[in-house]
């Protein structure tokens, strides 16, 4: 379990590493706001693209052959963003570790589902859940530590000794699974929709304050095609595209299933009414919570002027609560069961989140959000592996791959809409509200607060502390930092709703009966689960 759990830690652990990163990383490269999501979401976006493709090889070729190739993968993909000199050599590495994690996730999930059953499967759920939750909340200390004792390309170079260890220890120690039964061929069109339908989608959520919601903010090309400004804006083609992409994807799939063809998804596991709900649950769960994830540094750094290891030191709290979480998890879900433990976490969250966006302001003292932190990592710690044995809980062992790779999907999906959708409404409402606080200051013109509007909201809003040396010195930079803490705060509360949502559809799951696993569920091929 131990080098499953390390290979968790790497690309979980890269969601969030690079979060308190990035002022730096804009400073240094000369990154914009726009840019800024891009990094954060292609790492999102990639892995949720090609995941249930790879839970399918995974299935066919060997779970942890393709773990151990993920690894590979993924140390590359950190090298060149280690490496990089320009915003879209960032990105491309951004993007290749996003495959290398989209191979390692669901080949990881389906050895943990396929190694431990009966009493030892929540514990190992357990153990597996405290991973997720605790590195995605170390990501952030260990980013900021290294950004700022050495540089921020160490927050990828670290990744290399640790996937040498990953690809040593799992080839020694974790026995081989695989799908003996899995059917032969590819689903291309699958594929293409999926990807296209994803793709499309965060691309419309991420770009359309850039090129405009409905009409075209200025002329501009894409992919082929032109417009001038005023004309209709590229954005709601994409966002189109994406529905009827992901339309045509569900009943593309339904038909294949039908006729008995390979598919990419097999929408009958829908009708499991726990894989289906609680799949719908871990999306809006997680476009929640790692909508906060990117706003939080950034607002640490830029308004109050915390360094890169002060900012990840106040969200290590996070991980604090995570770890806290961990010892009580597997008595709660044995006492009582893993939906109750499921649904204590994602109350937690809300009330954690709700906490950060009620007690957020310019000029605060980071103590005010630690109790919001420690309470949104307890329900991180409870939430992300009980959810998880929930979804899979009734999905049979031989299609462990598929379905691990689904609700991953499904997680990931949730992630890249998340810093896509919440990441826009906190720059939108940043410019829009550092422009009306400016325009209030004395002798400053309309033309001249929309222009320093701009500028916190293209710099997400590290320009902030240089503006004290501007026109209008402290005042105009007190009121972008009151003007972000504004904007944080609409987009916490909305987060907090997203979660609360998230917890509602569990609501939906039906009651719950004990489940014997019999011989007929054991796994092809998984030999010992001593390690």
């Amino acid at each position: 379990m131990i080098f499953i759990a390390l290979g968790l830690a790497l690309f979980i652990m890269d969601t969030t590493v690079v979060n308190v990163s990035l002022p730096t990383i804009i400073r240094d490269l000369g990154v914009d706001s726009v840019d800024s999501e891009w990094v954060q979401a292609i790492y999102a976006l990639v892995f949720a693209a090609v995941l249930i493709i790879m839970g399918r090889l995974g299935d066919r070729y060997g779970r942890r052959r393709l773990f151990v190739a993920g690894a590979v993968v993924f140390a590359v993909a950190s090298v060149v963003a280690a490496a990089s000199q320009t915003a879209g050599m960032l990105i491309g590495g951004r993007a290749l570790q996003g495959l290398g994690g989209a191979m390692m996730s669901p080949a990881s999930l389906s050895l943990v589902n396929a190694m431990y059953r009966g009493d030892r499967r929540p514990r190992a759920f357990a153990i597996y859940g405290s991973v997720i939750g605790g590195m995605a909340a170390i990501g952030p200390l260990l980013g900021g530590y290294l950004t700022q004792t050495f540089s921020w390309r160490w927050a990828f170079g670290i990744n290399l000794p640790v996937a040498a260890a990953i690809v040593i220890g799992t080839l020694l120690v974790v026995p081989e699974s695989k799908d003996e039964h899995a059917e032969r061929g590819a689903d291309v069109l699958g594929s293409v929709l999926s990807a296209v339908g994803i793709g499309a989608l965060v691309f419309g959520l991420i770009e359309g304050r850039s090129y405009g919601w409905w009409h075209a903010v200025t002329d501009g090309s894409l992919l082929g095609l032109s417009w001038r400004a005023g004309a209709l804006s590229p954005i709601p083609m994409a966002l189109g595209l994406g529905v009827i992409a992901l339309m045509g994807l569900w009943a593309v799939e339904r038909r294949r299933a039908r006729v008995g063809r390979v598919v990419l998804i097999d929408v009958r596991l829908f009708r499991i009414r726990t894989f289906g709900f609680g799949s719908a649950a871990a999306l809006i769960l997680s476009l929640g919570e790692y909508g906060i994830l990117f706003s939080l540094p950034l607002f640490l750094q830029g308004a109050l002027g915390y360094t890169a290891l002060s900012a990840g030191a106040v969200l290590a709290t996070l991980a604090l609560g995570s770890f806290l979480s961990a010892p009580t998890t597997h008595v709660l879900a044995k006492r009582y069961s893993p939906r109750f433990v499921a649904r204590l976490g994602m109350a937690l969250e809300v009330v954690g989140i709700a906490w950060l966006g009620l007690a957020v302001g310019d000029g605060i003292s980071a103590w005010r959000l630690v109790p919001g932190l420690l309470i949104y990592g307890i329900g991180v710690g409870y939430a992300s592996a009980q959810l998880t044995s929930v979804i899979l809980a009734d999905v049979p062992v031989r299609q462990s791959g598929q379905a691990s790779g689904t609700q991953s999907t499904a997680r990931q999906v949730g992630s890249a809409l998340g810093t896509a959708v919440l990441g826009t409404i906190l720059f939108v409402g940043l410019a829009h509200d550092t422009t009306a606080r400016v325009a209030q200051i004395e002798g400053m013109t309309q033309a001249q607060a929309s222009q320093i509007g701009q500028v916190v909201q293209q710099s997400a809003g590290t320009a902030i502390p240089g503006l004290a040396q501007g026109p209008g010195g402290q005042q105009v930079a007190d009121a972008a930092s009151a003007a972000f803490a504004d904007s944080l705060r609409r987009t916490a509360l909305i987060g907090a709703g997203f979660v609360t949502l998230g917890l509602l559809a569990t609501l939906a799951l039906p009651a719950e009966r004990r489940r014997e696993d019999d011989e007929t569920s054991a796994p092809a091929q998984v030999g010992s689960a001593a390690n």
